[in-house]
């Protein structure tokens, strides 16, 4: 078996399910959710709102999160998206209207992904409550960029990947900054 078609007949499978099964008013609840996350509004309005009622806790993980989401967005958007010109899935498989309002960019990865995932996953371990708030909506964007036709469930993998890295990223590079500049003293 050939891997690469195996993987591309699973992503129009599951797209094609994902756009005709999931009940209309379902559907209507993830475009909101889409709408709100739209130029991370939703992700600077959690910051906004941790750093309100999160004292210090809150500000760190505030700072942390944004400063991972810009990674991500980075990463997708300033780089993967320019590297693979993958168009989006054909409007053909979307049974719904939707698949109008799209984006015209690359497909692949999915920067709404990336951001959600990204902004979670640096919040987590300062705040684990409120990641676990915010993994609610950034599962129900990731699905919804399948089910609107906007990505392929690869592209969402991606984007969670480059999430996660970018996660990280922000935690460790902060700290190996300070480490190498420690290092770079001590040997003056």
């Amino acid at each position: 078996m050939n891997l690469t078609a195996d993987v591309r007949e699973a992503d129009r499978r599951l797209t094609q399910w994902a756009a005709s099964r999931i009940p209309h008013r379902i559907g209507r609840l993830l475009s909101a959710v889409e709408e709100t996350a739209e130029n991370s509004k939703l992700w600077c309005g959690a910051a906004a709102a941790m750093t309100a009622f999160g004292a210090r806790r809150g500000r760190r993980s505030a700072v942390s999160g944004l400063a991972s989401l810009a990674v991500a967005q980075l990463i997708s958007n300033g780089v993967g998206k320019q590297l693979v010109g993958r168009p989006r899935p054909p409007k053909e498989w979307i049974d719904h209207n939707e698949v109008e309002d799209r984006p015209d960019s690359s497909s692949f990865p999915s920067g709404h992904t990336a951001a959600a995932v990204a902004f979670t996953a640096a919040i987590a371990p300062g705040w684990p409550l409120a990641a676990a708030i915010c993994t609610v909506p950034t599962a129900l964007l990731a699905l919804e960029r399948v089910q609107s036709g906007a990505h392929y469930p690869t592209d969402i993998a991606a984007g969670t990947l480059i999430g996660l890295v970018s996660a990280w990223l922000a935690h460790h590079v902060p700290h190996l900054l300070q480490d190498a500049a420690r290092a770079t003293r001590l040997q003056l």
